[in-house]
């Protein structure tokens, strides 16, 4: 009697890392969101997870390219801070380690003069 060893299963694809963003920070960012939609500034929103960024992109209008894109970054956490908020014409309006700090560019557009 022979004794085969038994063909193993091939081995799964790697799972590939990627960047995501928690429920404590997708609620801050919701937040500013929520209330934003609710001045009619914002309609649309999409969210990006890729390897090294994830990416919540923040539309006027849903066939148009995003008016501010937030971006969490964790490899510049001990550098620039790893959250972004970028404009349309790609410009960085603020960068830090804390999401409501960063957040407050946002709110600032909210605040109008009232005749």
């Amino acid at each position: 009697m022979t004794v085969q060893t038994p063909t193993p299963f091939p081995n799964p694809k790697p799972i590939v890392d990627q960047v995501s963003f928690d429920r404590r920070e997708l609620s801050v960012i919701l937040g500013v969101y929520g209330r934003m939609v609710a001045a009619g500034e914002w309609r649309d929103y999409g969210m990006s997870f890729l390897k090294d960024v994830a990416v919540f992109s923040i539309f006027r209008r849903s066939a148009e390219h995003p008016i501010y894109r937030i971006e969490k970054r964790p490899r510049l956490r001990n550098r620039q801070g790893m959250y972004t908020v970028i404009g349309m014409d790609g410009q960085i309006l603020k960068r830090g380690q804390d999401l409501k700090v960063v957040l407050r560019v946002l709110e600032r557009k909210l605040i109008r003069a009232v005749d």
